[in-house]
């Protein structure tokens, strides 16, 4: 089995590209979705972050605005939630390897590759990028983006001009959807070929 890894900074396209990724049949794990779940209503993490940040949850699971306002900024805490969710993703990412073990081809679909989990155990990876422009217009039509919020944003994130030179495969999607499906499907068949 490849294992791939999949990144991009905010607003480069990256949940397209893994849809994408989707259709040609190769499974991917969603490290967001993932975190999602883990604290949507009734997820196993929700008593956890409820005890370590009172107040920041509900029926409805955490409440990510109030959640987001007790770690932004605060380097301790985020340290602290990071100690409750990372844990439970691996969990999670290891069922997912477990079902697919079949597949020749996976891709782990991780947000903050680069800042956080690093490359240790992936074949390669695929950065997902896109125009300053483009992307700071993709951003901002966000429902509550700022442009403060956007630039605290990519303050914490390490550069794309990095996160591609890094890459072994860039998915440009300053373009067509058209023309990014076509890299997409080139970088599965040279993927696949390469086994």
């Amino acid at each position: 089995m490849k294992i791939v890894g999949l990144t991009g900074s905010i607003g480069m396209g990256k949940s397209t590209v893994a849809a994408m990724l989707r259709e040609l049949d190769v499974p991917v794990f969603d490290a967001d979705a993932a975190v999602h779940e883990l604290q949507g209503p009734r997820g196993a993490l929700v008593p956890l972050i409820e005890q370590a940040f009172p107040g920041t949850t509900g029926p409805g699971g955490v409440d990510r605005q109030k959640l987001g306002a007790a770690v932004f900024g605060n380097k301790d805490r985020l340290s602290m939630l990071e100690a409750i969710v990372h844990p439970a993703v691996a969990a999670l990412r290891g069922d997912f390897l477990r079902d697919n073990s079949a597949a020749a081809l996976v891709v782990f679909d991780v947000p903050l590759l680069y800042e956080k989990t690093g490359t240790r155990g992936l074949d390669c990876v695929i950065v997902v990028s896109a125009p300053p422009a483009v992307q700071r217009a993709r951003v901002l039509a966000r429902p509550g983006m700022t442009e403060e919020k956007f630039e605290q944003i990519l303050a914490l994130q390490v550069p794309d001009s990095e996160k591609r030179a890094r890459a072994d495969h860039i998915v440009d999607t300053g373009t067509s959807l058209e023309e990014t499906r076509k890299q997409v499907a080139g970088i599965v068949e040279a993927l696949r070929r390469a086994q």
